[in-house]
């Protein structure tokens, strides 16, 4: 088949590359228009364009998806198939254009979590087994028809970035069984029951600030689903500092309020209370310094029992 691939995010690479490595024609590639991001406002190029550049695969960058003149060029292809991975929503007068319709691989067991955090929020929600689906693509948002999925266990300690690049293999996996699925005239559309349907919307940095109150395993999940973006953080003596790794703590001890350092020891670590129960902070990092152990930086900032984590300021 003759298809167009669409995407911007790194998710969307193993994809990209089965596609090419298929029998099938990927005739070109539609991504995002180039940023200018940094103190330098240097140029930056979407993931998948600088793969498709490599590949010398030719490029749409459309700023507006109803551009008369992008919809032209894409009907000029006669595409069979649009394939849609980490992208933006399509107008109904893009994703009608293929004879064979628009897929779009999502990575969460649809119905649960439509939306642009997926991989995110199924971690912050606890989740002990996620996966990847394909769907046909209609007007609302990751609401169509599927087609296949497949489910996959969560590691107790996988965070949302180690997640993201085992779903995006797993997901090329059942793209590709989709992709031949739909040449062979074979793909089922099983409508999908809104009745079960969760939400997944997109992460603020201010969502990742640490709320001690809750519980332990909570706020383990919650930091486990914000790293490595937009990233867990909590304030100490007026400075943010991010938290990359927490640990259970199982040993008894006095509880303390919720962010009360209770203990500090070369065996058990960094311990902080929490509403219920207690988190070891293993791995923290203060603005503008790098990573370090939750040792190092008792050491490094003078952490003593009876200190508190948390307050009211913003990360900006």
């Amino acid at each position: 088949m003759k298809i167009i691939f669409m995407g911007t995010a790194e998710f969307g690479l193993p994809s990209l590359e089965r596609l090419l490595e298929s029998s099938h024609t990927v005739q070109a590639v539609v991504t995002g228009p180039d940023r200018r991001k940094g103190r330098g406002l240097k140029v930056v190029h979407s993931p998948v364009k600088a793969f498709a550049e490599e590949k010398h695969i030719p490029i749409l960058q459309p700023e507006r998806l109803h551009n008369a003149e992008f919809v032209s060029t894409l009907k000029e292809y006669h595409p069979d198939l649009f394939v849609v991975v980490a992208f933006r929503i399509l107008p109904r007068e893009v994703f009608e254009i293929p004879v064979q319709g628009t897929i779009n691989l999502h990575a969460s067991l649809l119905p649960k979590y439509r939306g642009a955090a997926p991989i995110q929020w199924a971690l912050i929600r606890g989740e002990k087994r996620t996966g990847v689906t394909t769907f046909f693509i209609d007007e609302r948002i990751d609401t169509g028809n599927l087609i296949l999925q497949k489910e996959m266990g969560i590691d107790e300690n996988e965070t949302a970035g180690q997640l993201h690049d085992k779903l995006a293999l797993l997901g090329a996996e059942v793209l590709m069984e989709t992709v031949e699925l739909i040449g062979l005239g074979r793909a089922v559309r099983k409508p999908q029951d809104d009745g079960q349907a969760t939400t997944a919307p997109k992460l603020k940095k201010e969502e990742g600030r640490i709320d001690w109150s809750k519980k332990a395993i909570d706020i383990k999940n919650h930091v486990r689903g914000m790293n490595p973006f937009p990233g867990a953080f909590t304030e100490w003596k007026g400075r943010i500092v991010k938290v990359h790794r927490t640990q259970l703590a199982t040993e008894s001890m006095e509880r303390g309020v919720p962010g009360e350092v209770v203990r500090i020891d070369s065996r058990a670590g960094l311990i902080v209370s929490t509403g219920e129960g207690a988190l070891s902070l293993a791995e923290l990092q203060p603005e503008g310094k790098r990573r370090m152990s939750g040792l190092e930086f008792v050491r490094g900032y003078r952490v003593k029992e009876g200190d508190v984590f948390g307050s009211n300021r913003s990360l900006t």
